[in-house]
């Protein structure tokens, strides 16, 4: 059966019986497969890596390109309870994929909890990024935000977080999975920017890079906050 349409309400991640709280990892990631096979490999090769160490998995919640391969691969080796999709509500029938039957995705049909993991409607692309994020946070140790490939919604995303990174506003760790040099210009960019004075020498090392997924969990896993960060308070009026 679908997961429930619900508003804004995001369970905290789980702990072990033990009472240790679950590591969770966001991905960011494309709505498409991508040109080269290597994505989607790259997509399946992350929930592996995510299900042999135990984590959880929050992303957007579609159900096409990277997006709902990750989330097949991984529901499909630990079960539904280890991923949880979180999508804006006028995209509901834009990242799905066509039914068995033919039918495309209506605004108001989710995606089969057995096979996607559980589904959180919401209302605007802020609240998406907000639950994401809390999630992360929220987690365990050896949690962070991932970008596979993607387009605009993927690139800023990850920017977003990277600058509340900077901000100090989270203290998780950040890498790009570079699938065939995809990354490169962007890492290329930071390298410019630093050059250039946008960007301190101290917060050049913010995103970490791997090309290998468990390199990239290891990455957050070993990630060292940058010395650029600030130091500020939030939250507080």
């Amino acid at each position: 059966m679908p997961s429930e349409i619900t508003s804004e309400a995001v369970t905290a991640p789980r702990g072990d019986r033990a009472g240790t709280v679950q590591a969770t990892v966001c991905v960011f990631c494309g709505a498409s497969p991508g040109q080269s096979p290597a994505h989607m490999e790259a997509a399946r090769s992350l929930a592996k890596a995510i299900h042999a160490r135990g984590l959880r998995l929050v992303y957007g919640g579609g159900t096409i390109g990277l997006m709902g391969e990750l989330a097949r691969t991984l529901v499909s080796l630990a079960g539904p309870d280890a991923v949880h999709g979180i999508i804006p509500a006028p995209l509901v029938k834009h990242e799905q994929a066509v039914s068995s039957s033919g039918e495309k995705a209506s605004a108001d049909s989710l995606p089969d909890e057995a096979i996607y993991g559980r589904t959180t409607v919401v209302a605007d692309m802020h609240t998406r990024k907000k639950l994401m994020a809390r999630e992360v946070i929220d987690g365990g140790p050896g949690g962070g935000f991932v970008a596979l490939s993607g387009g605009y919604g993927t690139l800023e995303e990850l920017m977003e977080i990277v600058t509340w990174n900077q901000l100090g506003i989270h203290g998780r760790g950040i890498a790009v999975y570079n699938v065939e040099g995809y990354w490169d210009g962007l890492l290329k960019w930071v390298r410019d920017a630093v050059t250039a004075g946008f960007v301190g020498q101290g917060s050049a090392n913010i995103v970490a890079e791997a090309t290998t997924a468990e390199d990239v969990l290891g990455a957050l896993v070993s990630y060292r906050n940058a010395e650029g960060r600030y130091q500020l308070e939030w939250g507080r009026q």
